[in-house]
């Protein structure tokens, strides 16, 4: 999302060639290292993937669109310094590395009548919905009631790449409260569900995340909305579908702050669109003690506040995460000064334990990495003619361009590349095709049949005896639709979407024991079956292994508090309250903060050993639930100085509790006006372990990142921060942000330890 004021309350070749294991990227310590490179010859990317056309490209939301093309859709940044703000950007590529920009999304010709003349439209998201594409977004401020009243807009078009026609008025009104406030209607992410139904999920901190059925058309919200997620802690929502679960994925923190950008993704998983989402551990995003399993974060390089994010599946079956994110040592655009700088990246997203990882888990990459597969086999890519299969001849989309047109059975020239294959096409939604994979005696037979709104997926022995077979109804629609066919390891599954979105709208899948795809062509039939990017792939071999947590060895310093507090530690501003009993340290929480120039909390800081260490206390700080207590907090602190820290802390944030990883340093080098902004790692409880671990990246820099445990044994790995390498920061305990009510922190120990190898 664009910056707003309320912000700063969250920061107290062939087409069949072979497709093999997808390179991780280049890791900060102490992450541990990503998977090695598995893909030589594949051609590689580097982020940002938006510099060869802008400088900032926030909120991207993507789409193959039925030419061939990706689309990729930002909010409205100007995409210079210098330049004026467009209305939206739309940029496209053939193959994720040349990019070339389409225009702006809106103009002072198709501008929404609805929205002020001085509002914002942000964020946008792009569906493909029966027979059109859709566009939803924000607008920040409407004619329609006095005072910021944002709304959800959405527009159509018959071609990605526009024109743009927006409705009359908005999809999602501005949402009204008794005290002449506006709740926050912002960043629309659109979904199907597997039986065929769309959703529309909006919203951010202020009223948190909700969602709304729409019309199969996705223009008109039918019922009444569900919140999924509470108020201050998501934002910038996103739904995809994974082995029967529904993943809503929020961003959270401060989107702009510059170099103490914070900004990270979670995810929690549902059997029901509308929720409950509980994260990994069992906790509900939409609870007070705020669930959330880490999908993106920061990871000590270059790259902080990576978030507000897209999901996309290439062509060999591997999932990314596209987002922006800000680099930390150019974080501003220049003119006018203090508009973030926030480009497009893009990166491996991995299922691990059933949950999406960036790169299994090592965040976002800075040197080079295997770009998404895009080879297609007709004809959207002139490169890939028609030729490609004997039996089919060229045609003509509805809508314009070139497709291909079937006369019988179509057989690919080629064979299916191995004893697994990956089928990609796009199909009329009234037509009928079938696709078959394999050799006889034993085949799999996929037959998508508009006419009787059916996806059947068979297993065939011989020339009719069916093995296994799943049949699943097709919801009515218009237009083209996405059927994919993954076949291999025993079994095949079938999907239809509408844009091969990770939101399948249905779903057919068939076991075989002994079967072979080797030497087999690939063929489809279907008269007079209109078909187009018809792609067939190796599927990419899944990570399934998150990259290595840091973890503690050698015990280098312990202090138990049982004789008081150890002489090696100083205090800073010492506050008169704080005692020793029964073996803890006991800090009353009192009205005071480092933040700012006040800097009037008390601080107790040690100095630390050379080289690579893992810091850990066990803190009991009880917040309890859903009072407002803003912003009691306490926990460990990376100390260069009262403008110049990181602080680890179980918090109170209006009604949510969490644990924050906050960042204080100068706006700008050498400037005296200092940020302060934060990364959220997790969940707290009332007794809790916190740990920082130490190392240094490429450039000398010093790197923290934080984990947490809520049973003192699983641990869970978050955010880091860098300091400059000629710093020599402190580690050292804290405690503040309010004395309503009464309340007492609790250090039970601190322990620092080699950081295993």
């Amino acid at each position: 999302m664009t910056s707003h004021p309320r912000r700063a309350l969250l920061a107290a070749g062939t087409a069949l060639a072979l497709s093999a294991t997808l390179a991780g990227p280049g890791l900060a310590a102490p992450a541990g290292p990503a998977p090695d490179p598995a893909a030589p010859d594949r051609p590689t990317y580097t982020n940002a993937v938006s510099d060869a056309f802008s400088d900032t490209y926030a909120d991207p939301a993507v789409i193959q669109g039925k030419d061939g093309w990706w689309y990729a859709y930002a909010t409205a940044d100007p995409l210079y310094a210098g330049q004026e703000p467009g209305i939206g950007h739309i940029s496209r590529t053939r193959d994720w590395s040349s990019w070339e920009y389409v225009g702006t999304i809106f103009d002072d010709t198709n501008r929404p009548s609805w929205a002020e003349e001085t509002a914002g439209l942000w964020a946008p998201d792009i569906r493909y919905v029966d027979g059109q594409y859709v566009l939803y977004f924000t607008v920040t401020d409407t004619t329609l009631n006095p005072g910021e009243d944002s709304a959800i807009g959405v527009a159509t078009s018959a071609d990605p790449a526009g024109p743009w026609v927006p409705a009359d008025e908005p999809i999602v009104a501005p949402r009204p409260l008794d005290d002449g406030r506006f709740l926050w209607t912002f960043d629309p992410a659109g979904f199907t569900s597997t039986d065929g139904r769309q959703w529309l999920y909006y919203g951010s901190y202020f009223g948190g995340l909700q969602v709304t059925e729409v019309s199969a058309d996705g223009l008109t919200p039918v019922g009444e909305p569900t919140q999924v997620a509470i108020g201050d802690r998501y934002e910038g929502a996103y739904v995809v579908e994974h082995d029967g679960w529904y993943y809503l994925m929020g961003s959270s923190a401060n989107c702009c702050a510059g170099p103490a950008t914070g900004y990270s993704v979670f995810a929690g998983r549902s059997k029901d669109p509308r929720g409950p989402f509980l994260d990994a551990d069992g906790l509900d995003l939409n609870a007070s003690v705020t669930g959330g399993t880490t999908v993106l974060t920061q990871n000590g390089n270059s790259w902080v506040g990576a978030g507000h994010h897209a999901v996309l599946t290439d062509a060999s079956g591997q999932d990314f995460i596209v987002y922006h994110a800000i680099d930390k040592d150019e974080p501003w655009l220049t003119d006018p000064f203090g508009i973030n700088r926030r480009p497009m990246l893009i990166d491996r997203l991995d299922w691990i334990d059933g949950w999406p990882r960036t790169n299994a888990g090592a965040g976002p990459s800075e040197g080079p990495q295997p770009l998404p597969v895009t080879d297609s086999l007709l004809p959207g890519d002139p490169a890939a003619p028609a030729t490609a299969f004997t039996g089919m001849r060229a045609g003509q989309d509805p809508q314009g361009g070139d497709t291909g047109v079937l006369e019988g059975t179509a057989t690919s020239r080629a064979s299916a590349p191995g004893d697994a294959a990956r089928v990609r096409l796009d199909v009329r939604a009234e037509d009928t095709v079938t696709l078959t994979l394999g050799a006889h005696p034993k085949r799999v037979r996929v037959t998508y049949d508009g006419e009787a709104g059916e996806l059947r997926t068979a297993v065939v022995m011989g020339a009719k005896k069916v093995v296994d077979e799943s049949v699943t109804t097709l919801p009515t629609g218009q237009g083209w639709r996405t059927l994919t066919v993954e076949a291999g390891d025993r079994s095949a599954t079938a999907q239809v979407s509408a844009a091969d979105l990770n939101d399948p709208m249905a779903v057919a899948d068939a076991s075989f024991p002994g079967f072979s795809l080797a030497a087999a062509p690939v063929q489809l039939a279907g008269d007079g079956a209109r078909v187009d990017n018809v792609g067939v792939q190796t599927p990419a071999v899944p990570v399934t292994e998150a990259v290595p947590d840091p973890e503690p060895g050698d015990v280098l310093f312990r202090d138990t508090f049982d004789e008081g507090v150890d002489p090696s530690w100083e205090w800073v501003r010492p506050q008169a309250d704080i005692r020793t009993e029964d073996g803890d340290l006991i800090w009353p929480v009192r009205s005071v903060d480092l933040v700012g120039g006040g800097n009037t909390g008390a601080l107790l800081l040690r100095d630390m050993p050379e080289g690579d260490w893992v810091a850990e206390t066990e803190l009991t700080l009880d917040l309890g639930e859903r009072s407002v207590r803003n912003y009691q907090q306490a926990g460990l602190i990376v100390h260069a100085d009262d403008d110049d820290f990181a602080r680890l802390g179980t918090v109170a944030i209006w009604e949510t509790r969490t644990v924050e990883f906050g960042r204080e340093l100068a706006a700008v080098a050498g400037g005296d006006e200092t940020i302060f902004a934060g990364a959220i790692i997790g969940a707290p409880a009332p007794t809790m372990g916190m740990r920082v671990a130490h190392t240094t990246n490429d450039e000398g820099e010093h790197v923290y990142r934080a984990g947490i445990s809520r049973d003192g044994e699983s641990w869970v790995w978050g955010a880091a921060w860098t300091f400059p390498a000629d710093t020599t920061p402190r580690l050292g305990l804290y405690a503040g942000g309010g004395d309503t009510p009464a309340t007492e922190a609790r250090f039970h120990d601190v322990t620092v330890s080699e950081l295993a190898p």
